[in-house]
């Protein structure tokens, strides 16, 4: 990769799943990649690739200043950051606790927006950049018992969009990926606290039919590889004039088509018939 081609990426999120996988390709295809989570050990293998593992909980603001400083001190810029980092809070709004909701809008809204806040004067200076913020399929549909999930990538949604066009004058763009259902941790994180929340009492029921429909989603064979939003990461980074956003993975496109097309009811109904 020549140098005019080769980019500073820094991307949130990656001791596993989607961030680990997209910045290990990342680095393969030439980019100076700089991976960020509080499991550092977990990134041993980008370090060993040729990239970049820094400490970052995106919740503290002196984490978060540090791991900026650090890139702009070794590289003097930031090309592209992605907001990967991220996990869902499940279980009936009565069951969970307002700490649990508030830590859940922590990392998902308040982190990520701190993280962007601390790359932005890096990339207006520069006048160009690209901001990656991973949403979800989940921020345009929903599901019972994920109401504080769904509404932090609902806002994320909004969010972005308000800043895709503050950013415009810059020349930094601000792309949304949408993943669908994914080969994640992102089942292993939520399942157990879900039952662990709305398992038994009132909503028991429901609570233990989305557990289960969840855990089948994610089973071998009916989620996607993690390489599919890798590839789409791969297309923005080297798109000059990238979408403003992209759905892949399981589920994804033909479920939001649902929930804009067909309207509320019918889509009460689709998702319904599958936590029965």
């Amino acid at each position: 990769m020549s140098q005019l081609n080769k980019q500073v990426i820094f991307i949130t999120g990656a001791s596993s799943g989607m961030g680990k996988d997209a910045a290990l390709q990342l680095i393969k295809e030439g980019h100076i990649v700089y991976g960020a989570a509080r499991r550092v050990q977990q990134m041993e293998d980008l370090t060993k690739a040729g990239g970049h593992a820094l400490p970052l909980d995106v919740t503290d603001e002196n984490s978060v200043k540090k791991a900026v400083d650090t890139i702009i001190k070794n590289e003097g810029r930031i090309d592209v950051l992605v907001n990967n980092a991220g996990y869902a809070v499940y279980g009936a709004v009565e069951d969970t606790t307002l700490d649990d909701a508030r830590r859940q809008y922590e990392v998902n809204i308040f982190g990520l927006a701190a993280v962007t806040k601390a790359v932005l004067p890096h990339m207006r200076e520069q006048h160009s950049g690209k901001i990656i913020n991973i949403s979800s399929m989940g921020g345009k549909m929903y599901t019972p018992m994920g109401a504080w999930y769904h509404s932090t990538k609902h806002a994320l949604e909004g969010w972005s969009d308000c800043l895709r066009l503050e950013l415009k004058p810059f020349g930094i763009d601000v792309v949304i990926v949408e993943p669908g259902i994914i080969k994640t941790e992102f089942a292993d994180v939520m399942h157990q606290p879900l039952l662990d929340r709305s398992g038994s009492g009132p909503y028991a029921k429901m609570a233990n039919a989305v557990a289960g429909a969840t855990e089948k989603s994610y089973a071998k064979g009916q989620s996607s590889s993690p390489e599919v939003i890798t590839r789409l990461l791969s297309k923005i980074v080297r798109s000059r004039k990238p979408k403003t956003r992209y759905a892949a993975g399981k589920f994804a496109k033909p479920m939001m088509w649902i929930r804009k097309y067909l309207g509320d009811r019918i889509f009460d109904a689709v998702v319904m018939s599958q936590v029965k």
